[in-house]
């Protein structure tokens, strides 16, 4: 029961940092308070300390597991009355419990406090570590106990009533401010506590330890969860779900929280073949049942205890007959090893008489039915039939005729990404190295690095030598940190070795437990440093030490994607992790006119298709439609949603790995067949998108269009102001910013992380190949394509053509190209002048007009991969082929080079351009240093008289006449460059510096 579910929740409050001074003396004397469904403790009082340090453990049972991650954990600080001047709020932390962490993942987490009311003033942070244990379910008489502490619940409710009135109404009076903007505000005096500890006891079931001088202040049990025990009754709890319960918990609520709503419901007939009952049973022989539906056939497993239970679900808009035929055939091996098969009776069904079930429906019980037969008489058979769709709860358990039966490669799975962690390593320095001999060590000086392995990565330090210097002579030192991406469940060593390149050997090594290494979620802690034994081979047992600072980086998120299709930021620390801001929903309706991409029986083309879709560590698989190209899925799944700027991505593959290469002894790899990402912040909140998009894939060839895919999305999210408030957030955690990582050594980790997902996934029964994950992750942006590169030169030219446009009207204004508009210009500039006030009201109210007048025109659809911005069509049949080749290239020579000398063609005008960028920098840059003394000097004077003339004209005068000599009429204009233009271009640059 949820009442005996054995599970603790811990609270170590540890410490508090930078506490908002509350009792008029410049600082506080803090306490905290501590609830948690019904349970409340109190900490000691720190007196006269605004960073006090309690480190106290409190611990509160949970009653039911199931709920506890919607349930409330609430910290309140006060400042001590008995030791200032009143007891006034000094801030909240509230937790939700779907971030708490099992024993042995915990870490201390900072949380910042928060405010009662909108006139608070609160300032500062709070030390906590939450997590929880399970323990056994405790005996008979402690649930005997716990019944009788419910039975004085509610008595020790009514005597806390008029103490915490007495305590509101005296506050009230001294912080009228702040209790007018919070009623629901329990505060907690001390002489509430002291009162409750004398009528209460605690009713914890492990009594507090004995120096604790503040025991638990009430436990009561909150209403609803009594009801929810009341109706639970004696459903068994599921067990703890590790590391990954905020996906699992979102993937088993798939089906109970989703209504199918986004798809067509698809009707099976559905037929359970539990048993059999033969009147007389022959020794030895085994039992089979034959479903036939027109050209359909299918047997049950052979069977001697005559016992399938077995579920079929035939597509009802592939069968080609009314009728049901179930038959129950006996087969016996002889001596000779032929087998033969006596048919025991069938049973027809007519399946417009089929009854139809639809869910939440409880199943339909199987019955008994007669089997007719001439030969064998009394034979019975247990079946249930039905019409359902593919929300019935038979369905992932069934045989099912559109994806090939019970094969497992075609069925439909969700999978998950291992959770990823940056591990740190810090190299500080080495002790009592034996390098060699003494001799030969001093007159050459060895080169030392340290190498680090984590699995398949290695990294290694920079060089250092001993006896370079005095300082490092024995102790070489190198101060570096190395960073690895850690996936659980984790390598069971990180191995750190020793290495001496003057001598082309290993010092010694040291293995390090991964499971042992300290987490932290933040840089205000820093873990400790710890010395580890070198070892060498068996005849060197000890060859030094080495002093290293390792950590698991949970503060990090480990991105494990290409950037431009993120679709999940959170932090590696479930600590850190908030609560989704909305629900994702997906609905995978089906593909029309694929094309063939295989051949079957050597004779015509086929088609096995299937959806991958990815958002977060959450993929989600549909089942393979077999043979058509048409298909029709009709499968929805749901996300949590934490951040709207994210991108869902989903992919059509073709299913080669159902049936294996015979010859070869491996099964084939799947075909891509397009791809589609959609961007959440693109949707309109609650609001039902279905669409169908273009598969298009890129071949050597060039793009291809294999089909299109209808899909339907709803984004939905109950609070507006909690998605208001996530574009106000930073997109990463906070380590981030605070300790980033350089672009190249990001570029590396995600780098592995890729890798890391892709292995991982490809160990998964059945397999998501390695090729589906790749095309899922972009994994090849990296690799340089001339594709890519005329398309982001393109974009670049997009933008740069607004600049233009501005830069061409301006130009026709001052050129008088239409005078109506020049004579306005002049008009407005008279304006600007005259009331300058008014020049940004003016600017944002045109913004405004002009996007109240572009929301008409708003993209009506989520937007997919543009084939004119990926300039596919742009590009010539060699140049695909060169974005396909691998690396090492696998080309002629002859190719290659040709290859090589346009690139280097393309490379020398892109040299050109960043040249000429560079020299009108340094240009500038030289009007300030004297290169040219003639043009400095002139640059002087020009200055002085700029000075003298500016105090004597207002700068309403000069904006005035720069402007009309600005718009000045043609005829009064040179058609020769101007002077300041002349003496810019004049300015000495570094180019004639370049060899």
């Amino acid at each position: 029961m949820a009442e005996t579910s054995g599970r603790k929740l811990v609270v170590e409050v540890c410490n508090a940092k930078n506490l908002m001074p509350k009792d008029g003396q410049g600082t506080a004397s803090a306490y905290a308070i501590v609830d948690f469904d019904g349970q409340r403790r109190r900490t000691k009082t720190k007196s006269r300390d605004l960073n006090p340090q309690w480190d106290e453990r409190h611990e509160f049972i949970v009653h039911d597991t199931e709920s506890m991650a919607s349930e409330i954990l609430e910290i309140n600080l006060y400042n001590d009355k008995k030791t200032g001047k009143r007891s006034t709020f000094l801030g909240k932390v509230k937790i939700t419990g779907s971030t708490f962490v099992k024993s042995g993942s915990e870490t201390l987490v900072y949380y910042p406090l928060e405010k009662r009311s909108v006139f608070s003033q609160i300032k500062g942070e709070l030390g906590l570590k939450v997590y929880y244990i399970d323990e056994d379910p405790p005996a008979a008489d402690a649930a005997a106990a716990e019944q009788k502490n419910d039975a004085a619940a509610p008595a020790e409710a009514t005597e806390e009533k008029p103490q915490e009135n007495a305590a509101k109404d005296e506050e009230k009076k001294e912080d009228k401010v702040e209790e007018e903007k919070k009623e629901d505000e329990k505060p907690a005096p001390k002489e509430e506590t002291k009162a409750e500890e004398t009528s209460n006891p605690p009713q914890a079931p492990p009594p507090p330890p004995p120096e604790v001088e503040n025991p638990p202040i009430a436990q009561t049990e909150k209403p609803k969860q009594q009801q929810q025990k009341e109706k639970q009754g004696q459903i068994q709890k599921r067990s703890d779900l590790n590391v990954n319960d905020i996906e699992l918990r979102s993937l088993s609520s798939d089906r109970s929280r989703s209504s199918y709503d986004l798809v067509d419901p698809m009707p099976f007939l559905y037929v359970r073949v539990s048993k059999a009952k033969l009147a007389n049973p022959g020794s030895g022989s085994s039992v089979y049942a034959k479903l036939v539906i027109g050209t359909h056939s299918i047997k049950t497993r052979s069977e001697t205890d005559k016992d399938w239970d077995q579920v079929f679900a035939f597509d009802k808009e592939g069968l080609n007959s009314t009728s049901l035929e179930v038959s129950v055939w006996s087969e016996e091996k002889k001596e000779d090893n032929q087998i033969t098969e006596i048919c025991l009776g069938t049973v027809s069904f007519d399946l417009q008489e089929v009854p139809k079930r639809v869910p939440p429906d409880s199943p339909l019980a199987p019955q008994w039915y007669t089997l007719e037969s001439e030969n064998s008489q009394g034979n019975d058979v247990m079946l249930a039939a039905w019409i359902g769709t593919q929300a019935d709860e038979a369905f992932q358990e069934a045989w099912q005729s559109d994806s090939g039966g019970l094969i497992p490669e075609t069925r439909s799975k969700v999978y998950l990404s291992p959770k990823l962690w940056y591990l740190r390593l810090t190299v500080i320095q080495t002790q009592d190295l034996q390098i060699g001999s003494g001799s030969e060590a001093k007159v050459r000086n060895p080169e030392l690095y340290v190498k680090a392995q984590l699995g398949a990565q290695v990294f290694k330090t920079g060089r250092t030598s001993i006896g370079s210097s005095s300082s490092s002579s024995a102790n070489p030192t190198w101060n570096e940190d190395l960073i690895f991406v850690a996936a659980e469940p984790f390598e069971p060593f990180l191995v750190v070795t020793v290495e001496d390149v003057s001598h082309s050997q290993t010092v010694g090594q040291a293995k390090i437990h991964v499971s042992s290494i300290e987490r932290r979620t933040d840089d205000r802690t820093e873990p400790k440093s710890r010395w580890f034994n070198l070892v060498g081979d068996e005849n060197r047992p000890y060859t030094g030490r080495i002093h290293v600072r390792v950590c698991l980086e949970g503060g990090y998120h480990v991105i494990d994607e290409a950037a431009h299709v993120t679709s999940d930021v959170r932090a590696a620390a479930k600590q850190l992790v908030k609560s989704p801001i909305g629900l994702l929903e997906v609905g995978i309706r089906g593909a029309t006119n694929l094309l063939p991409v295989k051949t079957k029986d050597g004779t015509r083309g086929t088609t096995d298709a299937y959806v991958v879709a990815k958002y977060g560590p959450k993929w989600v698989r549909t089942r393979t439609i077999l043979d058509r190209f048409n298909p029709r899925w009709n499968e929805q799944y749901t996300w949590d949603v934490y951040d709207p700027c994210t991108v869902l991505t989903i992919g059509v593959f073709d299913n080669g790995r159902y049936k294996h290469d015979e010859a070869a002894g491996r099964p084939n790899k799947d075909v891509r067949i397009g791809k589609i990402r959609i961007r959440l912040s693109t949707l309109d909140t609650n609001r039902v998108y279905m669409n169908c998009y273009s598969l298009t894939v890129l071949l050597p060839s060039g793009a291809k269009k294999m089909g299109e895919i209808e899909i339907a999305v709803r984004f939905s999210c109950s609070s507006w102001l909690s998605l208001m408030q996530a574009y106000a957030n930073p997109i990463l955690p906070r380590m981030h910013y605070v300790r980033p990582f350089g672009p190249a050594q990001q570029d590396i980790l995600r780098h592995m992380a890729m890798r890391i997902v892709t292995t991982r996934l490809a160990r998964s029964e059945p397999h998501l190949g390695q090729e589906v994950v790749q095309f899922m992750l972009d994994t090849d942006t990296h690799v340089w394509s001339m594709r890519r590169s005329k398309a982001n030169w393109f974009r670049v030219v997009g933008c740069l053509s607004r600049l233009a446009t501005l830069a061409r009207w301006l130009d026709g204004i001052r050129t008088w190209v239409h005078p109506p508009t020049t004579v306005l210009v002049h008009v407005l500039l008279l304006a600007i002048v005259l009331c300058p006030n008014l020049v940004l009201p003016t600017v944002f109210m045109y913004a405004f007009l002009i996007l109240v007048m572009r929301f008409r025109y708003r993209p009506r659809v989520p937007q997919n991969m543009d084939l004119r911005i990926s300039y596919v069509d742009g590009v010539s049949l060699d140049e695909l082929d060169e974005e396909f080749d691998g690396l090492p290239t696998t080309r002629s020579p002859e190719q290659v080079r040709i290859r090589y000398d346009r690139l280097r063609s393309l490379a020398g005008r892109a040299q050109i351009l960043l040249g000429d960028v560079a020299a009108q920098g340094e240009r500038l840059e030289a009007l300030f240093n004297w290169r040219d003394p003639r043009a400095t000097g002139i640059f002087v004077v020009f200055c002085l008289m700029a000075s003298l003339v500016f105090y004597v004209v207002p700068f309403k005068g000069f904006v005035l006449g720069a402007g009309f000599y600005y718009l000045r009429h043609p005829r009064f204009r040179d058609d020769m460059p101007s002077v300041p233009a002349n003496f810019f271009r004049r300015l000495p640059s570094f180019s004639d510096q370049i060899m």
